[in-house]
């Protein structure tokens, strides 16, 4: 569920980041959810890419 979440929201930064500059800090804010879900997953001792 968290993967699937990060995998999401990864995903919708490098569109932001690549093409649409207008929501510009709203995108980076994206990315460091995904970067804490993914951090969370390997403290608590699960696989964080399955």
């Amino acid at each position: 569920m968290l993967t699937t979440i990060a995998t999401i929201l990864v995903i919708l930064w490098l569109l932001g980041f690549l093409g649409f500059h207008v929501l510009g800090s709203f995108i980076h804010v994206l990315l460091v959810i995904a970067i804490i879900i993914f951090l969370i997953r390997i403290i608590q001792g699960r696989n964080p890419i399955s």
